[in-house]
């Protein structure tokens, strides 16, 4: 028996914004229940952004598309052996990962300000560059090389 489906949740925007989409990458910066902090950290990042003369919200929706993976492998296991199966990935998944994707690149640059680096990761990301980036071209790389697997998708 299937286990039963869980209900969507529903998104207040954000503050500023208006986005929810934007409300939703706050939650996925905060750290130990900080929000505030969080949120100081994207305005932040988005002001820059707007220093640069882009718009910020455009950029950060671009950042998302571009971030954003189509497939990726999951492990299934057939017949004693463990193949990785190409999916195609949720919208509610694929966002996810864009989100973490682009936090732990942010993260990962060390010497600059929080608000600083994920400005940086923002506008590289929109620009098709940047490790967030990279890691969805490899998601993308290991289900094309895996697609002989494909029938073992259902």
């Amino acid at each position: 028996m299937r286990r039963p489906l869980k209900k969507k949740r529903t998104w207040r925007p954000d503050l500023k914004y208006g986005s929810e989409t934007l409300a939703r990458f706050i939650n996925t910066v905060m750290w130990d229940g900080k929000k505030d902090t969080a949120r100081a950290v994207v305005y932040d990042a988005l002001e820059n952004i707007k220093e640069s003369g882009v718009d910020p919200l455009e950029t950060f929706e671009s950042a998302l598309r571009n971030a954003s993976p189509l497939m990726e492998v999951r492990s299934r296991r057939v017949g004693g052996a463990n193949y990785q199966v190409p999916r195609e990935v949720s919208q509610n998944r694929r966002l996810a990962l864009a989100f973490r994707w682009l936090i732990n690149a942010a993260r990962a640059k060390k010497g600059k300000p929080m608000a600083e680096k994920l400005a940086t990761e923002l506008l590289l990301a929109a620009k098709n560059e940047g490790d967030a980036i990279k890691k969805k071209d490899d998601m993308h790389r290991m289900a094309e090389s895996n697609k002989a697997f494909a029938h073992f998708a259902w």
